[in-house]
């Protein structure tokens, strides 16, 4: 979906980054697991600590001040850097990109939300370009399994074939989970052209490796929270161009993660006007056009706040709001913001 635009764009929109081959290595694919399970292990502890949310872990002096900033329409986004004790976890030839993200969507409701994350065959239409293809290829109870085509296009375009595995939680009244792992992305080479193929897995140019998703969903103070949590995994960057793509690793996820989310939330939207104008057309009643107006704009002044490395963007909105939607390994390791 649309987190994997977040990582790939951070290295591909970079004209410097070489596009060579890249083999992802055993060890790699190894040190990105134990990450993984590190960071799960800590997402399991935070619904027992009442941290359901990322805004939940904050200290209870920025807590109600980040909940009224985001209820506000601004957008809460941290960079994570997952721990194991006192020690960080090394990529050996790779590099691990994870962050989380936050908005509020008034008037929402959990249903509404969870109707647009798990309807994969219209995230094509949702969360396009960035996602160009996408296909439930089978569910099974609280499992799925879906194929996501996803296209960057920048100095260079890059596209990927990704298979994900994606599981359901609901682990209380008012509150949903959605996790995607992948177990199969392949770079697809001379895209559009008639030799187009993929290929082989790993041995490609290291734009996007791996990828995990972490929808949480929680509905309250009215509306209802969405949060994406994303680990990524991709080739390093050549130290010759470090200086110039770190500040890069911090805008691009900013803008990328924020057209994620308020995609979502305008998808929310469109379900509603959908719903509205079926219900008036069966009452013979002319449809409103729900979403004349509506528009999500970053300001183009992102705000940095130095509490736990902290960002914030102002989200503009016109239009009506979404009121009146109906409902529907064991290891300790602490994620950091970045220092």
């Amino acid at each position: 979906m649309g987190p994997a635009a977040i990582l790939i764009c951070i290295l591909v929109s970079l004209g410097a980054v070489p596009a060579s081959a890249s083999d992802l290595k055993d060890e790699t694919v190894a040190a990105y697991d134990r990450y993984v399970r590190a960071t799960e292990a800590r997402m399991k502890d935070d619904l027992g600590n009442s941290g359901f949310l990322a805004i939940d872990r904050l200290p209870e002096n920025h807590r109600q001040k980040a909940y009224e900033r985001v209820r506000g329409g601004e957008l809460y986004i941290q960079q994570l850097h997952t721990r194991e004790g006192d020690h960080g976890i090394e990529i050996p030839s790779g590099l691990v990109h994870h962050w989380v993200a936050v908005i509020f969507v008034p008037g929402g409701t959990l249903a509404d939300a969870v109707h647009v994350l798990e309807d994969y065959d219209t995230h094509q239409d949702i969360y396009k370009p960035e996602v160009r293809r996408s296909k439930l290829l089978e569910s099974n109870g609280g499992d799925a399994k879906i194929y996501l085509q996803f296209y960057i296009k920048s100095i260079v375009t890059a596209v990927f074939n990704a298979n994900f595995e994606v599981t359901y939680d609901e682990p209380s009244a008012g509150r949903y989970e959605i996790v995607s792992r992948s177990f199969r992305v392949a770079e697809v080479e001379d895209f559009g052209k008639p030799r187009e193929h993929e290929l082989p897995v790993g041995k490609d140019r290291g734009f996007l490796w791996r990828l995990n998703t972490y929808w949480r969903i929680e509905e309250k103070d009215g509306g209802v929270y969405l949060q994406n949590e994303a680990i990524a995994l991709t080739r390093r960057v050549p130290p010759i161009v470090a200086w110039f793509v770190n500040p890069l690793l911090q805008s691009i996820p900013r803008e990328l993660l924020s057209k994620l989310l308020f995609g979502t939330s305008q998808g929310m939207a469109q379900r509603k006007s959908n719903t509205n104008t079926a219900h008036e057309e069966s009452e013979n009643r002319p449809g409103r056009p729900y979403l004349a107006g509506l528009t999500t704009v970053m300001d183009c002044s992102m705000r940095t706040q130095r509490a736990g490395r902290l960002s914030w963007g102002t989200i503009r909105r016109s239009g009506p709001s979404l009121s009146g939607m109906g409902r529907p390994s064991s290891v300790s390791a602490t994620s950091t913001p970045e220092s």
